[in-house]
C-alpha cells in the first residue's frame, strides 16, 4: 500500500479495481487544511483520463504490473502483430487503441515492453527514443528562420513529424516516442 503522496509520476495503482499509471502529482496544502495530492490518472485499459485528490488518511494500491519482452512484426488492416521475443512461434495480434499514439513509430523487428496485469496484456510500453530514417523531405526554402524554422518529413514507419530545416532525404533522427517529437540528427 502507498500512502496519499507516494502516488507520484510513472506509479501504477489499482483504482476501482483497475490499473491506472499516474501521469502527473502535485502535493500542497490550502490554508490551514491537511495536504492533498492532485493526481491525473490515464486507465491502462480504456485510455481514460481522469482527476482524483487523495487525502492524508487516504492509501492506495500498488498495481502489480509485469513486462514482457515482445517483437513487433507487422501491421495489417489496424491489427497490430507481435511475437514474443525469444519464441517467434507464439504470435498475438493486438487492436491500435491498445498500443497508442505510439504505434506510428513501430518498425519491424522491433523489441518493445509488454506490459501485464491478471496474466492479459493491456498495452505496450515504448523506449523513450527511436532511431528512424527520414525517407520523404522537401529542400529548405530561404525566410523567416529567425524562430527556428521547421519542416514536416516522412519517416520510414509513415509517421509525419516536424523537424529541423537542415534535416534530409536520408538522414537518421531520434524521436520522442511519447511527444512525437524530434529530438536530434544521428
Amino acid at each position: 500500500m502507498l500512502d496519499y503522496n507516494e502516488a507520484t509520476v510513472h506509479k501504477y495503482i489499482i483504482y476501482e479495481n483497475e490499473p491506472w499509471e499516474v501521469i502527473a502529482s502535485h502535493v500542497f496544502r490550502k490554508q490551514q487544511r491537511k495536504p492533498v495530492n492532485a493526481v491525473k490518472l490515464r486507465n491502462l485499459i480504456t485510455g481514460r483520463i481522469t482527476e482524483v485528490s487523495f487525502h492524508v488518511s487516504d492509501k492506495v494500491e500498488e498495481a502489480d504490473i509485469d513486462k514482457s519482452q515482445v517483437k513487433y512484426l507487422y501491421t495489417n488492416r489496424g491489427e497490430y502483430w507481435f511475437a514474443e521475443a525469444n519464441d517467434p512461434s507464439k504470435r498475438f495480434q493486438l487492436p491500435e487503441e491498445m498500443i497508442g499514439p505510439g504505434a506510428k513509430f513501430l518498425k519491424p523487428n522491433t523489441v518493445v515492453d509488454a506490459m501485464i496485469f491478471d496474466e492479459k496484456i493491456i498495452g505496450i510500453k515504448f523506449p523513450i527514443k527511436m532511431e528512424l530514417k527520414v525517407i520523404e523531405a522537401h529542400d529548405a526554402t530561404r525566410g523567416n528562420t529567425a524562430q527556428g524554422a521547421t519542416k514536416a518529413v516522412k519517416l520510414e514507419t509513415g509517421a509525419e513529424i516536424q523537424v529541423p530545416m537542415f534535416i534530409k532525404e536520408g538522414d537518421v533522427v531520434r524521436v520522442n516516442t511519447e511527444t512525437g517529437e524530434y529530438t536530434d540528427r544521428i
